[in-house]
């Protein structure tokens, strides 16, 4: 197997159709093979009729695909063995096919009788594949064919089937959403399933398709809290984040009644008598109206049974824990989540950014949380930037009085590191806290009016900007820091910095009389080279210094104001005109003029120096939407507390009498209620003890799903499968040992009363002792189950598998020309025309099928309807670029422009029409491209050489130029007989495309090929200008080489185009709203271009 790295392939494994490919995988059967030899050993052990050469020949394959090689070719030869009886085959088989059947649908689509007889299959994991391929495949066609075989998984012996079944929900539900009722009966059984291997995955799929039916999870709520211990980590997380949104509707706030009893509480400690009899009857009425607060034990129970998920070894189960209680535990209860985020600071930079930035919201209302931990905020020198300054960020919000020397000595140190964000950041914190606490205002000034003297420049202009914030709060005693201040104007460069002196130096202009003038004199020396931030503030100086100080500086004043007049910038020029007007008295002047003193010296109220996190806890924790602090897509909204809570017997569920406690069990339910409701006050376990409920919740959640998934059809495996079926035994008989360790150790960990999903001690050890009689039992209802459910399902789906069966090779052979008067069973299989397999969704060369000639009837398409369409015929007609400025080239001047016409001599170069002036009084010889210089990947098709270019002449000249699909620019020489001149073109993205014709029907199919992180969706607002159908496409076709597809919809516009390197498909849909609104969406498998090009366009339609 052992063989050499694969030499000139593409890093996918995918190499372009057609051309040689050096050096493939060992298993291609030959080192420098043709494409058409290419895995001939494979395809021929494929074809063999022994199980073992089919066995190895899939190992290799489902190996190639695990490194990233391109398998795609093989799917003929891998799809026939689809109904091979080895169950080894069938299963690499299919997990072949769910990686390969989106891409080769038709294909796929000639097997799906045989997935559905795999439905029916006495494996589990064979029927489970079997749904996942069938799902995988997303055409909509098979849609009724898809929700059959949900409902029947869904109703399977097998736990791992149902689970799949589940992920199936969500898939068919984005193929086609008005499924959406079907599919809230299949939610709704799955919820109601007591297995943990299915209820994060139901969950996921109540998420994606109703998560607005919350009365779907009312009688599964206390099923959900018990079960959530042992459900997988990714399904914890799942349900802990449904449950937040849940108990936001469901129950009332726990922190309601605080504030009125807060205040209650210090009115009568600290009042005196006389003030308490006052204050007695107000206080009265709003408590007296407000009933005191009892907590649901519907919410006790979910918040008590989610704390031990603190412990998690998994940062995403802590920090959705964290969320939960963060919403919705009383104020008392929020700190044990502090311990356990402080932990999470440990792990990756990832994970602390994140953490982090829950910490800094959580920091703002809930400071006492974390002061405790506040050593952990330290900064490290090892950290990165952005942990750096969100660090900063919480050691801000937690300063107080008391820790504020402590916070003060560690900024004092975090300004002498290298790292100048860092720095700036620092100093803009020290600022924040001199803010908040009033008692280190003074030795944060004299702090920064040091840093003034730093020979870093960004640390001076960022100390002079948080100095002027903090001198406004008072800024009389403060006039020496002013006059310093004012001494920098001749060192401090950046323009920030200097603005800021001089608005201090204006707005307080009565406290330095001597010194202003003397700066407004400098500045008006320099008034022309200075940025326009600082030129505004040097206008406003003249002006306040001409109302308070007139004598000296009235010359001055007229000065910058007419330097002013004809500045570049209008903002400048309107300013100086304004401010004339205002404040020199003239005959045109109105009555502003009496109060101008009034407008600029006005008092201003100090700046309030807040934290950028003050805002974001409208948004839940732990969510995308709070990491980028706007709202993403598929954000749901956290609900606010209800005014009154909605009735709780809708979660109540009636036990039947033989499933009820003993009374044994209630006791011991009772003696456990202690352990919980004094916990829950606590900030948590030791260090050493937290190690230990971790791991039994670990071995809890393992054992219980693996028994879960094997005792299905435990039996059926080790008749079947052999080394599977022991291997999950020995696994079930390993996890039964550990529970009564487990049980042991933690007795108070069980579940909550009326828990569903963990048996007591006794139970289990009567479960060991009969579970022989237990197996047989659970075989015999799954053979009746299984009997009973062939013949539930009956008729339909046999039939539909034969006539799949059947039909299959006489639709391939003579196909009816219009696929639509044929009855839906029979059209699954209508697929009369197959091309072979290929990289790119639609090539140049494909043939429409007859079913897509229905499609487009009333259309008329030439025959290479498929073939790039010449949008721009003329030179003039479309943009030029300068290539070489006559300047530059000594009288000879280049320009070229992207003809978008096929380049003849190479389908995938872009054909670049250069035209050459010779604006010299000489003639020019030998003009040539030399040395093409292209980044890897890229080529350049020189053009023919221009022996003479008389003066005054013009040439015109074609080159082609493969740019690999991106926007780098192609570097070459061009060369005349005396010169040589370095020159390089670069495309804009949307001529890196050749236009593609198709039918909606088609423009719908690859559209729901290319969804998820081949999707991009902007939301943009037309130009007035832009708001016609014509004006629409003339701008989004002049942006990029596309072209239009038809479209039934009036406020919709469709394009297509496909790369010219790789052939990629680009899809773009334009759909107006009300208004100027509008949604772009681009679909391509080229997220760069797909990103570069909704820019584009947005560009050209709001410009």
């Amino acid at each position: 197997m052992a063989a050499g790295p694969a030499y000139g392939e593409e890093k996918g494994g995918s190499s372009s159709l057609g051309e040689p490919e050096y050096g493939h995988d060992p298993a291609s059967g030959g080192i420098f093979a043709a494409d058409y030899k290419r895995h001939d050993d494979l395809k021929e052990m494929l074809d063999s009729n022994k199980d073992s050469l089919k066995l190895e020949a899939m190992k290799r394959i489902v190996a190639m695909i695990a490194r990233g090689k391109n398998a795609s070719d093989l799917f003929p030869a891998v799809v026939k063995n689809v109904a091979c009886k080895n169950i080894e085959v069938k299963k690499l088989v299919y997990v072949y096919l769910v990686r390969y059947a989106e891409e080769q649908q038709d294909l796929a689509l000639l097997s799906i009788s045989t997935f559905q007889r795999g439905l029916k299959d006495p494996n589990q994991l064979i029927r489970a594949s079997a749904l996942r391929v069938l799902s995988s495949i997303r055409v909509p066609i098979i849609v009724p064919i898809m929700m059959l075989a949900i409902k029947e998984a869904a109703s399977d012996m097998s736990p791992y089937v149902r689970k799949t079944a589940a992920h199936a929900i969500p898939k068919l539900y984005s193929l086609d959403s008005d499924q959406k009722d079907q599919l809230i009966e299949v939610i709704e059984k799955l919820l109601a399933d007591k297995t943990t291997l299915v209820a994060g995955s139901v969950v996921m799929a109540f998420e994606e398709v109703c998560p607005e039916r919350i009365d779907l999870i009312h009688k599964n709520y206390r099923k959900l809290c018990n079960l959530l211990i042992d459900v997988e980590e990714w399904g914890q997380v799942v349900i802990i984040n449904m449950l937040t949104r849940y108990a936001r509707t469901q129950f009332l706030s726990p922190n309601q009644n605080e504030s009125l009893l807060e205040e209650s509480t210090e009115k009568a400690f600290y009042g005196s008598e006389e003030d308490d009899t006052k204050d007695a009857k107000a206080e009265a009425a709003p408590l007296a109206k407000r009933k005191p607060y009892v907590m649901d034990p519907d919410h006790r129970l979910l918040l008590r049974n989610t704390k031990p998920l603190l412990q998690s070894r998994n940062a995403a189960v802590v920090m959705a824990v964290a969320q939960l209680y963060f919403h919705l535990a009383p104020k008392a209860e929020v700190g044990v989540i502090a311990k356990a985020l402080v932990r999470l600071l440990r792990s990756h930079s990832e994970v602390q950014y994140v953490v982090l930035q829950n910490v800094a919201t959580m920091s703002i209302k809930r400071r006492g949380m974390f002061e405790p931990y506040l050593k952990s905020f330290y900064i490290r020198s090892t950290d990165p930037t952005q942990i750096k300054i969100l660090k900063l960020e919480v050691l801000t919000n937690l300063a107080n009085e008391t820790n504020i020397s402590t916070i003060l000595r560690e900024f004092q140190t975090y300004i002498r590191s290298m790292d100048k964000d860092f720095v700036a950041a620092t100093i803009q914190a020290i600022g924040r806290c001199a803010t908040n606490i009033g008692k280190v205002r003074d030795t944060c000034l004299n702090g920064l009016v040091q840093l003034l003297s730093n020979r870093d420049e960004l640390v001076v202009a960022e100390s002079v900007v948080v100095i002027k914030k903090l001198l406004q709060m008072q800024p009389a005693q403060h006039s020496e820091i002013i006059k310093h201040m004012a001494k920098l104007t001749d060192n401090i460069q950046v323009p920030m910095a200097r603005a800021s002196i001089l608005w201090l130096i204006g707005e307080y202009c009565e406290h330095v009389p001597k010194i202003a003038p003397d700066v407004l004199r400098k500045m008006a020396k320099s008034f022309t080279n200075e940025e326009d931030i600082v030129k505004l503030q040097v206008i406003n100086l003249a002006a306040k210094l001409y109302l308070t100080n007139s004598k000296q500086s009235k010359l001055l004043t007229q000065y910058v104001l007419n330097l002013a007049k004809y500045d570049q910038n209008y903002d400048i020029r309107d300013r100086a005109r304004f401010i004339r007007q205002l404040i020199v008295p003239t005959e045109k002047s109105g009555a502003l003029n009496k109060y101008a003193k009034k407008l600029f010296l006005a008092q201003k109220p100090a700046p309030i120096l807040e934290s950028s996190f003050k805002d974001r806890d409208h948004f839940q924790l732990g969510s995308l939407s709070h990491l980028l602090n706007t709202k993403a897509v598929g954000y749901q909204e956290l609900p606010d507390w209800p005014d009154e809570a909605p009735d709780p017997s809708v979660r109540n569920v009636e036990v039947p009498e033989w499933t009820k406690c003993t009374s044994r069990e209630k006791r011991k339910e009772k003696v456990e209620k202690p352990f919980y409701s004094d916990s829950d006050g606590e900030s948590g376990p030791t260090e050493s003890a937290d190690s230990e409920p971790e791991s039994g919740s670990e071995e809890s959640g393992s054992s219980s799903s693996s028994s879960s998934s094997s005792s299905g059809s435990e039996e059926e495996e080790e008749e079947e499968e052999e080394g599977s079926g022991e291997q999950s035994e020995d696994k079930e008989e390993e996890e039964e040992e550990k529970r009564p360790k487990r049980k042991e150790k933690e007795g108070s960990w069980q579940a909550a009363p009326g828990s569903a999903g963990s048996p007591s001690e006794e139970e289990e050890d009567e479960e060991r002792a009969k579970k022989a009689k237990k197996k047989v039992a659970l075989q015999g209802k799954k053979g009746c189950a299984e009997t009973s459910e062939e013949e539930a399902s009956g008729f339909e789906s046999s039939s539909s598998g034969s006539d799949s069966g059947s039909e299959a090779e006489a639709t391939q052979r003579k196909a009816p020309p219009s696929s639509r008067a044929v009855p839906k069973e029979i059209s699954l299989l209508d697929l009369d025309d197959f091309t072979p397999p290929t990289p790119q969704p639609i090539s140049s060369s494909s043939v429409i099928s007859t079913s897509l000639v229905t499609d487009l009837e009333g259309l008329t398409l030439i025959d290479t309807s498929l073939a790039p369409t010449l949008l721009s015929p003329g030179f003039g007609a479309v943009r030029t670029y300068e290539l070489l400025h006559r300047m530059a080239g000594e009288g000879l001047s280049v320009e070229y422009c992207f003809s978008r016409r096929p380049f003849p001599g190479d389908q995938h170069m872009v054909a670049v029409q250069i035209q050459i002036s010779n604006n010299t009084d000489t003639e020019v010889k030998s003009l040539r491209v030399s040395e093409p210089k292209p980044l890897s990947g890229m080529r350049i098709q020189e053009f023919p050489e221009i022996e003479y270019l008389a003066p005054g002449e013009t040439a015109s000249v074609v080159m082609g130029i493969d740019f690999c699909d991106s926007t780098q620019a192609a570097n070459f020489q061009l060369c005349t007989h005396t010169r040589h001149f370095y020159v390089s073109i670069q495309p804009p993205v949307g001529e890196l495309m050749a236009p593609v014709f198709m039918s909606e029907n088609e423009f719908r199919k690859e559209q729901g090929k290319l969804t998820g992180m081949s999707e991009i969706t902007e939301k943009l607002m037309l130009s007035e200008k832009y708001r016609s159908d014509h004006a629409i496409v003339q701008q989004v076709t002049s942006a990029a080489n596309v072209g239009r597809v038809p479209c039934g919809a009036d406020n919709e516009y469709r394009f297509a185009a496909k790369t010219v390197t790789s052939g990629s498909l680009v899809l773009i849909t334009l759909e107006q709203r009300e208004g100027a609104a509008a949604q772009l969406t681009i679909n391509s498998e080229k997220m760069v271009i797909g990103t570069m090009l909704v820019k584009d366009i947005i560009q050209a339609l709001t410009q």
